[in-house]
């Protein structure tokens, strides 16, 4: 089909669906064929005619070239990706102009959401921005202390800014890398999270320029009052596009990464990105490495022996050596159990010999009794 008819009321679906559950697919069995509705209603009407329909099913992959681009949707409160965040900072410095990466912040449509009335009332209390234009979950599940919703779409929009004034133009953003990593370590608690000294001491081991950022989160439209903000209306926007609805979520070439967000998926789902013949040298060195991370930290690929694994002689040797210790404690064994056997053979022995000696004796003294009597009998 080449156009969607719905029931008056209902809108068609204008992009394929994220393919995970949010909580709505429980009556949907696996496997399953999505289709959209403009093309399911043709095969719908010939099944109605009682007819046979032949479909053929296929899916379009990613064209790799000579770069691959990769996205990571998070939040600043989102604990799962801390570690991937922590660690990938070399990986993209190492991947260079061989990659572009782009952030994005996961914010909520607070309008669509009903947290913003037509008046221009905020409904949902601290976890909204922009007179409730943008919001976010309440962290910690207290809407009267802590971290509310608003203070993590200020957040969200800070590193926005970081990345738009130094990841957007190189795709590395080296600084964005850096901020995240100092705001987890300085700032990462509910008394220091909205504390401007704490931000701004992050802000400037990571070599951030506070002012350009301030500059940069007010032009877009700040976070007072009924305005729009561009950066944040971009995230909306790229979230409505992208369908996603499970954070965090990584797309390298905009396939949907699945499993756990670690460096090593990240890492060799980039790799595996690239035109044959456009690897990058970090890629032709880690990718197959036992320990990417290690490989793309210090530049080369560690041995079993330099990753604190076990080399094959060393195991051979050990389990050699553990084959003859175990030989030798089977027959001390052994020669413990024949002993023990050997000693309560005696023991037996012991307490039925002087049982012998008595039943002689006695036997020995009714001869002697019979011999008398016999002789009395023939005296008389």
């Amino acid at each position: 089909g080449e156009a969607c008819t719905s029931e008056p009321g209902e809108d068609c679906e204008t992009q394929e669906p994220y393919m995970a559950d949010d909580g709505s697919g429980s009556d949907i069995s696996i496997p399953s064929f999505l289709m959209f509705k403009q093309d399911a209603d043709p095969v719908k009407a010939v099944l109605r005619q009682n007819k046979m329909v032949r479909m053929e099913m296929a899916w379009a992959l990613p064209q790799p070239d000579s770069r691959v681009e990769y996205e990571l949707w998070t939040t600043p409160t989102d604990r799962i990706s801390r570690e991937f965040q922590r660690e990938f900072k070399d990986a993209a410095v190492a991947l260079g102009k061989h990659a572009y990466f782009t952030p994005h912040m996961y914010i909520y449509d607070g309008i669509m959401s009903g947290c913003r009335m037509a008046d221009g009332t905020d409904l949902c209390y601290n976890l909204c921005t922009n007179d409730g234009r943008y919001c976010a979950t309440d962290p910690d599940n207290d809407l009267d202390k802590g971290i509310s919703g608003a203070d993590v779409v200020a957040e969200s929009l800070r590193r926005i800014c970081i990345w738009k004034v130094y990841g957007e133009s190189d795709g590395i953003g080296l600084q964005w890398w850096e901020y995240v990593n100092e705001f987890m370590f300085r700032c990462d608690k509910e008394e220091f999270f909205t504390n401007k000294e704490c931000i701004t001491d992050a802000m400037k081991h990571s070599g951030v320029d506070p002012h350009r950022i301030d500059a940069c989160m007010s032009d877009a439209g700040g976070l007072e009052n009924d305005n729009n903000n561009a950066l944040l209306e971009t995230q909306l926007a790229a979230k409505e596009a992208s369908g996603v609805v499970i954070m965090p979520a990584a797309f390298v070439n905009n396939a949907a990464i699945r499993g756990a967000l670690e460096f090593s998926t990240i890492f060799k789902a980039i790799c595996a990105g690239y035109a044959p013949g456009f690897e990058p040298t970090v890629c032709t060195k880690c990718a197959n490495c036992r320990d990417e991370y290690t490989c793309v930290e210090t530049g080369h690929c560690s041995s079993a022996a330099e990753a604190g694994a076990v080399s094959s002689s060393v195991f051979a040797a050990t389990m050699g050596i553990l084959v003859v210790v175990f030989m030798c404690l089977g027959v001390i064994q052994y020669r413990r159990q024949q002993a023990r056997m050997q000693s309560e053979v005696r023991g037996i022995l012991a307490q039925y010999m002087p049982l012998d000696k008595n039943n002689k004796v006695e036997s020995a003294v009714d001869g002697e009794e019979d011999d008398e009597n016999d002789l009395q009998f023939t005296i008389s």
